[in-house]
């Protein structure tokens, strides 16, 4: 592991193949300082990046390529939607999309060692293909970056180069609450008991289901991610504090970065390992809650595709839906808004006319209830679908599909 500058670096990227493959580190950690290098010095190229912010190269000549699709790269005329379950994705490193240069975001140097501090994710298997294949890791260490545990310890043998940096990182703030967020999030926890483990997509409901926990005792938390309700729930006393909270990648708030730092109660794990459905199985009271944009009456739900076109992606939602079903006494929960209002349309639907992004879910919950879906059959999953979770206005409408189908 080499420290070395701007100057150097250009140098090295000269030395690339044509059209190369640049995986980076993606979501708040993305290392902008050294995406615009490569951007300058190289005509064309393809990005792999999950959940890309704004603000990468983006023009003609780099190709976005992903499983995942975040702000940087949704709508891009250049988007190579790879369709992928996140605890898979390590797997396309090893043959199909091998890297040509991996650009991660780490911790200044620390002993010896760097630190992915709050991205891990799929980079540790990026960074093992570029060691089997020949190709180059280079670190944009910075100061501002946490140093955390787990996988996310480096060490000089995983790293050719690394270039300082002293930068904020992306922070995210957590919106306020509505009356119909927390109420959905109300509905989702009074089935989470004491001890249970949680596992909490993105977005305003788990963030309700968090503040709506604050009375339970003994949590535990093994997920793919977590932003600043799990800081605030933590420091309640809800969380068992002798069982490292287990996540991938994180964000949100400076404070929340400055509690992960140099924090041994946070263990960073690659994707393989948090998003293992056996894995996620073997936790007891493994509660798994996640949102989607529509479910239809066969209880698939679509939470990646709008207007047709791709949006985001399966993310980790399918790999702990599976495990937590298979969890003693585990739940998964699709919880949602009933109607959405921008489009003035209901979000339970009778079929989908996207692609599913999940299926099979122990109960959808929505402002109006709980329909308990696993374990009936189709026509009884329906039929809870409509008088349970559906909206008033859109009930009598889903009984005439159903009872046509």
């Amino acid at each position: 592991m080499k420290k070395i500058s701007e100057t150097q670096l250009k140098q090295i990227l000269a030395g690339l193949p044509e059209n190369p493959r640049v995986v980076a580190s993606g979501n708040s950690a993305a290392p902008l300082n050294l995406l615009r290098i490569i951007d300058a010095e190289l005509e064309s190229f393809k990005l792999h990046m999950l959940n890309a912010p704004e603000g990468i190269p983006n023009r003609k000549g780099v190709t976005h390529e992903t499983a995942f699709v975040g702000k940087g790269m949704r709508h891009s005329d250049m988007l190579n939607y790879i369709p992928c379950r996140l605890s898979m994705v390590p797997v396309l490193f090893k043959q199909h999309l091998v890297p040509d240069i991996v650009m991660i975001h780490t911790s200044a140097l620390k002993e010896n060692t760097l630190s992915l501090g709050i991205e891990v994710n799929i980079l540790p298997a990026a960074i093992e293909s570029a060691r089997k294949h020949g190709a180059i890791v280079i670190a944009q260490a910075n100061k501002q970056m946490p140093y955390t545990y787990g996988d996310a310890v480096l060490y000089e043998h995983d790293v050719d180069y690394y270039v300082e940096a002293d930068e904020p990182l992306k922070t995210v703030t957590t919106k306020n609450q509505t009356d119909l967020t927390k109420s959905i999030g109300e509905r989702v926890a009074h089935y989470i008991p004491d001890s249970s483990t949680l596992q909490l997509g993105i977005g305003g409901i788990p963030d309700a289901v968090l503040q709506s926990l604050s009375n339970r005792k003994d949590l535990r938390l093994w997920t793919e991610m977590f932003t600043d309700g799990v800081l605030e729930l933590y420091n309640k006393g809800s969380f068992n504090r002798d069982i490292p909270l287990t996540a991938s990648f994180l964000f949100g708030t400076q404070e929340l970065y400055n509690w992960v730092d140099h924090n041994h109660n946070v263990r960073m794990l690659r994707t393989e390992k948090t998003n293992d459905p056996a894995t996620i199985a073997r936790h007891p009271l493994m509660m798994s809650v996640n949102s989607a944009l529509q479910v239809d009456l066969l209880d698939q739900a679509n939470a990646s595709w709008v207007n047709g076109e791709i949006y985001s992606g399966f993310g980790g939602s399918t790999d702990f839906i599976v495990g937590a079903l298979h969890s003693p006494q585990g739940h998964a929960f699709m919880a949602l808004p009933s109607w959405h209002p921008k489009a003035n349309v209901s979000t339970i639907i009778p079929k989908l006319v996207t692609p599913a992004t999940s299926f099979q879910h122990s109960a959808v919950i929505t402002e109006n209830g709980t329909a308990w879906c696993f374990g009936n059959d189709s026509k009884t999953q329906a039929k809870y679908l409509i008088e349970k979770a559906a909206h008033p206005d859109a009930r009598e409408e889903l009984r005439e599909s159903l009872n046509k189908s």
